[in-house]
């Protein structure tokens, strides 16, 4: 049943507050609770800036260079019903200064005909790659995957026919609690197969990618030099921002493109 606007609007309210309920999911009882009510089944994949993919002629060349965003493309083009919300419930809850609220997740598959069409609008396929490079220009981070999440809040039936792509900010983003939460739940939210962020020698310990750059704040200054801890996604979006070019991207798979879109096609119909 789709939900109404009115509990859209108490979501709102409490969402501030998100970070204290994350932290009840490292007790052991509550742990399994939540993991069962509002993560079962999730598998969800920050994908890396398509700017920060460099040609690395041991892995891959020119002619066969892929991008994280044809991952979206894929979907996009299988999928046969689009639903672009009308705005980001986390920047919106938020009040966000920094980033456009209008730029809301897009979903796809069949269950977004359950969603309360007073929430967004069903789409095209062009409209829908439209939207996704809107947000890129803006800044903003794709994940894709399931997220049972979104089917509780949204209120849909077809929890494996709903495929959820979130337009991330570093400031108000849900998924900013991944290190707070049960580390078996915060495992699935996490970064393509294959993919590392490293800091080379250059780095002079400026401290410029510990200020509101990471998602999930996995890099601190340690005797004058950035370290990435184990948290990071591989977003990428440190090694745009680093200005002394200190931070790099290896990408140790050739096939990190496909082997993403296959762990979401295994548990996601969006025909």
């Amino acid at each position: 049943m789709a939900r109404p606007l009115w509990f859209v609007k108490l979501l709102k309210k409490t969402f501030p507050g998100v970070k204290n309920i994350a932290k009840l999911t490292r007790i052991p009882f509550l742990g399994k609770i939540f993991d069962k009510l509002l993560f079962e089944g999730d598998e969800i994949i920050y994908l890396t800036q398509d700017n920060v993919i460099q040609i690395n002629q041991e892995i891959m060349s020119p002619e066969d260079l892929v991008l994280p965003s044809q991952v979206l493309e894929y979907f996009i083009e299988k999928a046969k019903y689009h639903f672009i919300m009308n705005f980001c419930i986390c920047r919106a809850s938020m009040k966000c200064q920094n980033y456009p609220i209008d730029l809301g997740c897009l979903f796809l598959g069949e269950a977004v005909l359950d969603i309360n069409p007073e929430l967004g609008r069903l789409v095209s396929k062009e409209t829908a790659l439209e939207h996704i490079k809107k947000c890129r220009e803006a800044g903003l981070v794709h994940m894709i995957g399931r997220n049972r999440l979104d089917k509780q809040w949204l209120g849909v039936n077809l929890g494996n026919k709903l495929l959820s792509i979130c337009n991330c900010d570093p400031c108000c983003c849900l998924w900013r609690i991944s290190p707070l939460l049960n580390p078996k739940i915060g495992k699935k939210v996490h970064k393509m197969p294959g993919v590392r962020v490293y800091v080379t020698e250059d780095c002079i310990g400026c401290g410029t990618c510990t200020k509101g750059i990471c998602f999930v704040d996995a890099i601190t200054i340690m005797n004058n030099r950035a370290q990435i801890s184990e948290e990071c996604r591989a977003c990428g979006r440190c090694i745009n921002l680093c200005p002394q070019h200190a931070i790099k991207l290896q990408i140790s798979d050739k096939d990190f493109i496909k082997k993403s879109i296959q762990k979401i096609n295994n548990i996601i119909d969006v025909n």
